[in-house]
């Protein structure tokens, strides 16, 4: 009894150590798999470090549009395609300045904002103004172009050789969803104010079709949609008989996340762009720009 008791407990021992090893290899293989996607996640978190995701529509000249190729040092669009531009410009010496390689974000204008807070980008550079009610929920950097209202119209229209923002009685007129180009219509007396369009694009051709006369731009957004619209013009006006607004209204900024850790830098590059070099900026986005737009 005593030798067969003997060997049960040999036998015991031996299954203990057989259980004990296996647990040890496992364990081991455990924490070989956990470094291993700790490392895995480390290099893709390094690697997402060296990139500068930039939110635009690429559908605004000439501030950003899309286009086919990278001629004329066009950036990369997340997804495919390439989009040129002032804003582009932009993007591309802050991105330099950064020390970061730039990849443009294509987004609707009005998840631009949610794809900051989300984190989906990291910065908007889309010829977006630092509205009192942006700065609500996202920063903004120090300005880096500064513009005015226009109203663009047909060049045989009745309304173009209009001299006030109360010569358009009877005009249907509109802008931009989710712009303050939207809000400033109020001011226009007896003009017969049209439902708010998403892009620019559609507003151009809603002008040449007649189902409207006309819509709200910027100076340069206006020069564009002349240069690649013959048919088109648009009226300017003298401080006095125009549109009534805030300077930040028409000042264009980066928009950031608040407390961004890029602010500082990107105003400090921002600084180093010349009014000049920003002028010539404008221009030759404007020359660049695709005439389908």
């Amino acid at each position: 009894m005593r030798k067969n008791f003997k060997k049960l407990c040999s036998l015991m021992l031996v299954t203990t150590m057989v259980a004990s090893l296996a647990l040890g290899c496992s364990k081991k293989e455990d924490k070989s798999e956990t470094n291993t996607e700790a490392a895995t996640q480390a290099a893709t978190q390094a690697a997402e470090s060296d990139v500068l995701r930039v939110g635009m529509e690429c559908a605004y000249p000439p501030f950003n549009w899309t286009q086919v190729d990278d001629s004329n040092n066009a950036a990369k669009i997340q997804g495919g395609g390439y989009a040129g531009g002032y804003d582009v410009k932009i993007a591309q010496k802050i991105a330099e300045g950064l020390g970061k390689e730039l990849v443009i974000v294509k987004t609707e204008w009005d998840g631009l904002s949610p794809a900051l807070t989300s984190e989906k980008i990291d910065m908007i550079i889309a010829g977006m103004s630092a509205t009192k009610e942006r700065k609500e929920t996202i920063d903004f950097s120090d300005n880096y172009y500064t513009s005015d209202l226009v109203i663009v119209v047909k060049k045989d229209s009745e309304f173009a050789n209009a001299k006030t923002i109360n010569d358009f009685k009877g005009a249907k007129i509109t802008a931009q969803l989710n712009t303050f180009h939207y809000t400033v219509l109020d001011q226009m007396d007896g003009v017969n104010i049209q439902e708010a369009m998403e892009t620019f694009p559609d507003m151009t051709v809603a002008v040449q079709s007649g189902k409207i006369d006309g819509y709200v731009s910027e100076r340069p957004g206006a020069l564009s949609a002349v240069a690649a619209n013959p048919e088109l013009t648009f009226v300017a006006f003298d401080e006095k008989d125009g549109f009534q607004y805030d300077l930040d209204e028409v000042s264009i900024a980066v928009g950031l996340k608040k407390g961004s850790q890029y602010t500082e830098k990107v105003n400090e590059i921002l600084k180093g762009i010349s009014e000049e070099e920003r002028a010539k900026l404008m221009d030759e986005a404007i020359k660049n720009q695709p005439l389908s737009e």
